[in-house]
């Protein structure tokens, strides 16, 4: 009898490691770092039309004051309007991706 009960003790100590082990396991959290592109600063000249063109349409009264590249073809451009900054990033293929103030 007294070994039954040795057995069952040792039994529900294993099961309730196992389960609070497997909990951990289902509580990681995964964490991603969100690296920074690199832009390149270009002419506004080797900005794509459509870049332009979009731009232009989203952001009518802004002044294109630089533009930059980064390797993947993504486009960052600072507009201005009266006094106040502001970055657009674009695809290479006019898409709109983000703005930032």
């Amino acid at each position: 009898m007294m070994k039954n009960l040795f057995l069952a003790a040792t039994l529900v100590l294993a099961l309730s490691l196992n389960a609070s082990s497997h909990k951990v396991v289902n509580n990681v959290s995964v964490i991603t770092l969100d690296q920074e592109k690199e832009y390149k600063k270009v002419e506004t000249s080797q900005v794509p039309t459509e870049v332009l063109k979009q731009a232009g349409a989203k952001y009518a009264g802004y002044a294109l004051i630089e533009a930059h590249v980064a390797g993947d073809g993504e486009y960052k451009l600072v507009l201005s309007k009266d006094g106040k900054s502001l970055k657009v990033y674009f695809k290479g293929t006019g898409e709109f991706v983000k703005e930032e103030a």
